[in-house]
């Protein structure tokens, strides 16, 4: 029998999709209004000032005045807002500072405003109600929902609250959710990653759960240890659970070990969120990409990959986008950062609506002898091998390897499997097969003995996370990186005694 919650659901769900088409069928009006509220809003502040936005009439004239920055070149400006100065990027302070991992400069604290903070919590409801509104799924709003993220305990810097962008968005759960939500507040603002997981084990155990959301490695932990406490798969102890929500990595490689997990198939819905915005969701069960959000206080610019590094590399607008290029995004936004690059690589699947996958990082790549094989191309090799042999991965990671004992030069992947496939060379031969296949670099440098075929280590289990916590980063929002240029993480895991 159909609850109340959910009937209502549904008719919600309905409203918010027609919305969503309305704008995402005109997608270059759309886009144009953002521009013109965003520069319209800003311009009386001191970026805006600095910048001439008073006499901006079109994208020419932005990228004239406003040159691509990352947060170490826009730190200038953002020290100005830590420190407490209002009307810098934005007009008056921002409600927050999201801390993340930095590069050169230690922690970046990415303001987030009323209007940003708005979009955000729009967009991941958005992408559950148009689920809903597709498959007619509502059942799953009648129980409980686990969301895996940081703590919500939030510091102070001047006034303005800093923490997480996971656990900032924890007191934006909206209220008809509230009894829904798990694990409790005091569990949330546990710290450490794997008391906090061995508790919401305890307390969700017993309870009808529905939906999860959160990265994969971390929703892996979880299930991992459900799975040793009840001896049971997932699917058996939460016979209700329907929907898997996650973002922030490819989840293809993990999906062959989520379903051995669970005992049986799931929906899943796809987010795109970072600290700087929220930029695209799966609108769609059977399409390939992510529904770009044009309507979000968000303006995208975009330039190709391959040409990034040059002097003034060509800036262009969604009009312009090709499919299956690979460009660096550039975003402009309600919460004041300005032709900002977020330093991530995406691709269109479709282009009427505007659909995306995220190929990788801008500077996660390997390119040591001129490859620059990317994230995508080393997730869709590894699903190739991971069907074909019925392996289950874990985890992995890929460096160069420029000064091997013997022979010639080659990528060193690092795997740990939770389930080894019976032939590893040719587990090794097919992902070799479909890399070459992918990137044509790649196959020139194999077939004319540059490199040779690629080397796999194995992860002893469990050493990744070892790994991990060796660095302070167990948990919360953080990944590990696919790709290196370097052998930092190699070298790590190779001194840490964590390959078999």
């Amino acid at each position: 029998m159909t609850s109340i919650k959910s009937f209502f659901a549904k008719i919600f769900a309905a409203q918010v999709t027609k919305k969503i088409n309305a704008w995402a069928s005109d997608p270059i009006a759309t886009q144009q209004k953002v521009f013109e509220h965003l520069v319209r809003t800003a311009k009386h502040t001191t970026f805006g000032k600095d910048h001439n936005f008073s006499v901006l009439k079109n994208h020419d004239d932005f990228v004239k005045n406003i040159p691509v920055r990352d947060y170490e070149k826009l730190k200038p400006y953002v020290d100005q807002v830590i420190a407490g100065a209002p009307d810098i990027l934005w007009p008056g302070k921002p409600l927050y500072f999201a801390k993340t991992s930095g590069t050169t400069s230690g922690a970046k604290y990415i303001p987030i405003t009323a209007p940003s903070i708005k979009a955000q919590v729009e967009a991941s409801r958005n992408a559950v109600l148009m689920y809903i509104n597709e498959t007619g799924n509502s059942a799953f709003v009648d129980g409980k929902w686990i969301f895996l993220q940081g703590s919500p305990v939030l510091d102070e810097k001047n006034g303005i609250k800093l923490g997480r962008l996971s656990g900032i968005s924890a007191h934006y759960v909206p209220s008809y959710l509230l009894k829904n939500r798990m694990p409790s507040w005091d569990t949330n603002c546990i710290e450490d990653w794997e008391t906090k997981v061995d508790a919401i084990v305890e307390e969700t155990l017993e309870e009808n759960m529905t939906a999860i959301a959160g990265i994969p490695s971390w929703v892996q932990m979880y299930f991992e240890k459900l799975v040793e406490k009840k001896q049971e798969k997932v699917g058996s102890i939460f016979k209700n659970f329907n929907l898997f929500i996650f973002g922030g990595v490819n989840f293809e490689p993990y999906r062959s070990k989520f379903e051995n997990l669970i005992g049986r198939k799931v929906d899943s819905v796809e987010l795109y969120p970072a600290s700087e915005g929220f930029f695209a969701f799966q609108d769609r069960q059977n399409q390939k990409g992510l529904l770009l959000q044009l309507d979000s206080g968000i303006f995208y610019e975009f330039i190709e990959a391959d040409n990034f590094f040059e002097k003034a590399p060509k800036r262009i607008t969604l009009k312009d986008v090709q499919l299956g290029v690979n460009y660096v995004i550039i975003i402009s936004t309600n919460a004041g950062l300005w032709a900002y690059n977020i330093g991530d690589t995406v691709q269109f699947t479709s282009l009427s609506p505007y659909r995306i996958i995220v190929s990788g990082r801008i500077k996660h790549f390997i390119s040591a002898f001129g490859e620059h094989v990317i994230a995508k191309e080393v997730d869709q090799a590894l699903t190739t091998a991971v069907k074909a042999s019925n392996a289950r991965v874990t985890e992995y990671t890929v460096a160069p390897q420029i000064t091997p004992a013997d022979g010639l030069p080659y990528h060193e992947w690092f795997i740990e499997f939770e389930k080894e496939p019976e032939d590893m060379a040719l587990f090794n031969q097919t992902i070799d097969d479909a890399l070459q296949e992918q990137n044509a670099y790649y196959k020139d440098l194999i077939t004319g003995k540059v490199l040779q075929q690629l080397h796999i280590k194995k992860v002893k289990k469990g050493g990744f996370k070892s790994y991990m916590k060796t660095i302070g980063k167990l948990g919360g929002q953080n990944k590990i990186p696919r790709l290196s240029n370097d052998r930092k993480i190699a070298e790590s895991l190779l001194d840490a005694d964590l390959i078999n």
